[in-house]
């Protein structure tokens, strides 16, 4: 039995049967369902060829213009503050063959539906991230247009959805369903930087491998790549082991790609559940495949949250995932489960993406456990991109020394060409400064900064002008959000600490572990959590400045938070207890 015929097998001894129409699907196969397969076509009718110039596929992060949902009614809550928060952000798509109910729902609830257009279309299931169609642009910053894939359900409605969503919005769209081109794949398990690279699990080789139960012709790995780089302009595909307890293998629900060089990844107690495959997938991934500016990817970590009563998908807990979430242009959807575990990972969230909106949504209750059914937030939403994007590429500086020069480079496009560009930047204590970049051709932006003559932290950011007139910053949330330079003496720890407390010392640990704080002439309040959530210890230093030590007691164990609170806000720091 190949390891696709045991995860249909897995999926159809985890569902009970459910009818269409009757209740959700999950986001894998029911019992029926699996019993359809081989007898059903999974292609569409609709046949188009490739792109006839070369597309890039936009990350996750970038502009986006709508966000796409299936209106689910055993799910309205849900989706409803997934409404709620876009709307501010963008417009939102929704599919429901009733419109007035729905329509009266979100008012009810205070939504300004002004932003907010229904389609009325025929729809099996709310997983519209799997099914629903991917934003590419000619040539970086042309025409915009989606792609679509052959959806691995037999659910006909969800696998034309693209299609209408492509004709409402009146966008061109790619089918690989095109003699050999016909590819199999699902977005829960597609994630792109916006400069070629891509990431999915091995998932993708097997459903289209030769006795796959599709119907697509046979394919080598080489064969895969060269239609993902027709179709999207992917030119490096890194695939990666499917983990043993997640079913769907889709790489949303472990692993998230927060900008062109940085991943966030959940994280299991030593030994539990995926956590072993996991670090062997990330591991193998920052020494085989250097990020698109040549350096490591950068790895943060996340813990993934066990039930109530302490259950991982190894001993039969649901897969909760705090990295299965998804951009809104300034805000961020994340998935919660209960406040214990929810604090520190939406703190942790707010960390990595200061500036950011992070919003969570409870998806594990009694009323709508989505989370049940295998998927969470990233899942039930997609996003397309704006039309004529302003796109600024950019790896941020982390250090420089005392009086340096730094050479601040971007590349920056648009299609009505670039009008100007400016670097804002001010050290720790100032206001914002302006420094004019300037064209060296190639698309490319520079501008030198001096850095300060004493050990500092330095903000900045980028923000562009378009001939059309059309601006945008980078971070997109920018000012409140920005890049930081960290001048001087300061380690790389430090830096992550953004001037208050570094990281422990050492991590992982059996006992004994330090932290330096730094110039907080005031109490510091510590409590530390285990991954439950269970407070652990509580206690206050009198001033924290210096190196402060903490014993562990010896029968903890595994991941724990320790949180520092005072007037500075809070700081969360993550050992591993051993």
């Amino acid at each position: 039995m190949n390891r696709l015929t045991r995860i249909l097998f897995a999926l159809s001894m985890l569902m009970t049967p459910i009818t269409w129409g009757q209740n959700p699907l999950p986001k894998g196969l029911t019992q029926s369902e699996k019993s359809s397969l081989g007898r059903i076509s999974f292609t569409q009718n609709k046949v188009t060829d490739p792109p006839t110039e070369p597309v890039r596929t936009m990350a996750e992060w970038e502009e986006v213009e709508y966000l796409v949902l299936t209106w689910e009614p055993s799910f309205q809550n849900i989706l409803r503050q997934i409404v709620a928060a876009a709307v501010n952000e963008c417009h939102v798509v929704i599919t429901t063959q009733n419109q007035s109910s729905v329509s009266n729902y979100l008012s009810g609830a205070g939504i300004d539906l002004s932003r907010v257009i229904f389609m009325d279309e025929n729809w099996d299931s709310i997983w519209i991230r799997d099914y629903a169609g991917n934003t590419v642009y000619s040539n970086d910053v042309g025409t915009r247009a989606l792609t679509d894939w052959i959806y691995n359900r037999p659910r006909p409605n969800d696998n034309v959805m693209p299609s209408a969503h492509a004709a409402l919005l009146d966008l061109p769209i790619y089918i690989t369903n095109t003699g050999t081109n016909d590819l199999v794949n699902t977005g829960g398990n597609f994630m792109s930087d916006g400069l070629g690279t891509a990431f999915a699990s091995e998932l993708i080789l097997e459903e289209n491998a030769a006795g796959n139960p599709y119907g697509v012709s046979a394919k080598t790995e080489a064969q895969i790549d060269a239609i993902m780089n027709a179709y999207m302009g992917i030119d490096r595909y890194i695939k990666m082991p499917a983990l043993p307890y997640d079913v769907i293998n889709h790489i949303d629900m472990h692993m998230k790609l927060l900008d062109e060089e940085t991943l966030l990844v959940s994280q299991y107690p030593p030994g539990v559940a995926d956590g072993p495959q996991i670090e062997a997938n990330i591991a193998e991934v920052v020494a085989s495949f250097p990020s698109v500016f040549g350096t490591p990817y950068q790895i943060e970590w996340i813990p993934a949250p066990p039930s109530s009563s302490g259950l991982y998908p190894d001993n039969g807990g649901y897969y909760r995932t705090f990295t299965n979430a998804v951009f809104i242009n300034k805000t961020v959807l994340v998935p919660t489960y209960r406040p214990e575990v929810d604090v520190p990972a939406l703190e942790r969230w707010q960390e990595l993406l200061p500036g950011y909106n992070i919003v969570g949504i409870d998806v594990d209750n009694s009323g709508e456990n989505l989370i049940s059914l295998l998927g969470a937030i990233h899942c039930i939403t997609h996003t397309i991109g704006v039309d004529e994007p302003l796109w600024i590429v950019h790896q941020p500086i982390d250090q420089a020394a005392q009086g340096a020069t730094v050479t601040i480079d971007a590349r920056i496009e648009h299609i009505s060409g670039i009008q100007g560009a400016t670097v804002y930047w001010r050290d720790a204590a100032g206001a914002f400064e302006s420094a004019p970049m300037t064209a060296l051709g190639n698309d490319i932006w520079s501008v030198d900064l001096q850095m300060p003559n004493e050990a500092a932290l330095v903000d900045y950011y980028i923000d562009a002008t378009a001939n059309s007139g059309k601006t945008l910053s980078r971070p997109l949330v920018a000012p409140e959000g920005f890049w930081t330079i960290n001048v001087g003496n300061l380690s790389l720890d430090d830096f992550t600490s953004t001037r208050f407390i570094s990281a422990a010392v050492p991590n992982p640990t059996t006992g004994l572990v330090k932290f330096r704080l730094n110039q907080i002439h005031e109490p510091v309040q510590v409590t530390i959590h285990n991954v439950l959530g269970q407070e652990l210890y509580r206690g206050t230093i009198p001033q924290g400045h210096g190196t402060y030590e903490l014993a562990l007691n010896s029968e903890w164990q595994g991941v724990l938070w320790v949180q520092f609170s005072g007037s500075f806000g809070t700081v969360y720091r993550q050992v591993l207890k051993l």
